[in-house]
């Protein structure tokens, strides 16, 4: 499939949180009146992944004032996720695909190498990362994974497309809670 753009229409698919199994995108789309912005990360053992998600946890306020919702993708199994998290710990539910399914079905590719994975900004976000405590977890999935975002109505219309060209290279929270308004 080649890379989504604003306009088109999010495949539906099937997928498991840590604690729930066999929902699809579109019931979850479904149960919000605004946007739904779908955030996929590497793992949950990253460093940048745990800070990422702590920022989006800390201003979720902020970005479901709209009415809308947030989800994050993980290639984390979600039993190895059960173990580590407890359900209503973060204010937005996790997709899990240790599989990578989704990341193919939506073209999220890896960067080519770990020179073309890192930028300068990974190396300053990274050092914010240690300094608030985060340290690399278990390896999971696809060390190279570059990020995405996708931002759609609740007809799985895109309405914000991001593909990230390094690994830190996503909206932050203030921006993002902009593309869910």
């Amino acid at each position: 499939m080649p890379r989504l753009s604003v306009g088109d229409r999010m495949p539906d698919f099937f997928f498991d949180t840590p604690f729930e199994a066999g929902r699809t995108l579109a019931q979850t789309a479904a149960r919000v009146r605004g946007k739904t912005a779908l955030v996929f990360l590497r793992y949950y053992g990253c460093p940048l992944c745990q800070y990422d998600m702590h920022r989006y946890a800390e201003a979720h306020e902020q970005l479901t004032a709209g009415g809308g919702q947030m989800l994050v993708a993980l290639q984390s199994a979600p039993e190895q996720l059960a173990g580590q998290l407890q359900p209503g710990q973060l204010p937005y539910e996790i997709i899990c695909d240790p599989q990578q399914a989704l990341y193919r079905q939506l073209a999220i590719a890896p960067a080519a190498s770990q020179k073309e994975l890192a930028g300068l900004g990974t190396l300053f976000k990274l050092a914010k990362a240690r300094a608030a405590g985060y340290r690399h977890g278990a390896y999971e999935g696809e060390e190279l994974q570059l990020p995405a975002v996708f931002v759609l109505d609740r007809a799985l219309q895109l309405t914000a497309v991001h593909y990230g060209a390094r690994v830190d290279d996503l909206p932050g929270p203030k921006e993002l809670a902009g593309l869910l308004r």
